[in-house]
């Protein structure tokens, strides 16, 4: 079942993320490729919108006692399944089971990192429900302050990135990176960061229409102070990624680089059309096609060098 997960099942949920997993170095790949799973499943629950908030919320704090190990895997009630619109998310729901076995087979020092950045990534997931709980799109919540967005930033993304760094020098020692590991744990948490802003960017206008504006503006309904906040995120989103590139090309073998990189050239491609974007054009959510995707596997490719 293992290498179901791995494949139809972790495929079925990811896109573009897949790739990047696909090209890690094995012993890097088993905690990674679990670890999004494990994202995606508590996404998944925090995102089921045709279930109350209450229920989504019990279901998070469950799903993150059973991550921790302080319970039993969940068995998900026929509501939470039903709430659940996408087929194959509700099919990783349902090999829940599965998923924890996994996790429990993992050396103890990889299921720690796992465990660990879990529990900020549904920190995140939980604060964000408890947060826009009451948001409607006439009356939405508007986050307080720069610093509030970039703490939510940490918990969903940034985190994502202090894993990797800590999973890259744990199976591979020295042949992970030239650089050392304090300066590169700060890159790579400014990298997962920048991942989430360029979504928050993306689909500001989808967010408003539901009651979630993730940019701290004083009127959510002033589309000039929307779009003077939209574009000065706009530069540190971009920033951040110029710190995942750097992060990339510190990494020893060209597998890791492309994955690495793969990414920022994608978050770059959706980054292009949203500078100077009007409002009427954020209306419209941006989405990289496939055969953009498929590019940029070969661009990291090339442009990771030999090695």
């Amino acid at each position: 079942m293992k290498g179901e997960l791995e494949k139809q099942v972790l495929k079925g949920v990811s896109r573009s993320f897949y790739l990047t997993l696909r090209l890690l170095p094995g012993p890097m790949r088993r905690a990674a490729s679990l670890g999004y799973l494990l994202a995606r499943t508590s996404d998944t629950l925090a995102d089921s919108v045709a279930a109350p908030v209450a229920a989504r919320l019990q279901c998070l704090d469950q799903f993150s006692r059973a991550v921790a190990a302080k319970s039993e895997a969940p068995r998900w009630a026929v509501s939470i399944l039903n709430a659940t619109a996408d087929s194959k998310e509700r099919h990783l729901l349902e090999c829940s089971g599965e998923v924890f076995r996994w996790l429990r087979s993992l050396p103890t020092a990889e299921a720690d990192l796992v465990r660990e950045v879990l529990a900020t990534i549904i920190s995140g997931q939980m604060l964000d429900l408890e947060r826009f709980a009451e948001a409607t799109g006439e009356n939405p919540v508007v986050l307080a302050d720069d610093a509030a967005l970039e703490d939510y930033a940490w918990r969903v993304a940034g985190c994502v990135g202090a894993f990797w760094t800590k999973l890259g020098f744990l199976t591979l020692g020295d042949r992970f990176s030239r650089a050392p590991e304090p300066d590169l744990l700060a890159r790579g948490i400014a990298y997962g960061k920048g991942l989430q802003l360029v979504n928050i960017l993306r689909d500001l206008a989808a967010d408003l229409a539901t009651g979630r504006c993730y940019l701290p503006v004083a009127n959510p309904h002033h589309p000039a102070a929307l779009l003077a906040c939209h574009a000065r995120w706009l530069v540190r989103a971009e920033a951040w990624i110029g710190e995942g590139e750097d992060y990339a090309k510190s990494l020893r073998s060209r597998r890791l680089r492309a994955a690495t990189a793969l990414p920022a050239l994608i978050a770059r491609k959706t980054l292009e059309p949203l500078r100077d974007a009007s409002w009427e054009a954020l209306q419209h959510r941006i989405k990289v096609p496939r055969s953009v995707v498929y590019r940029a596997v070969i661009r990291a490719f090339s442009q990771a060098g030999p090695g």
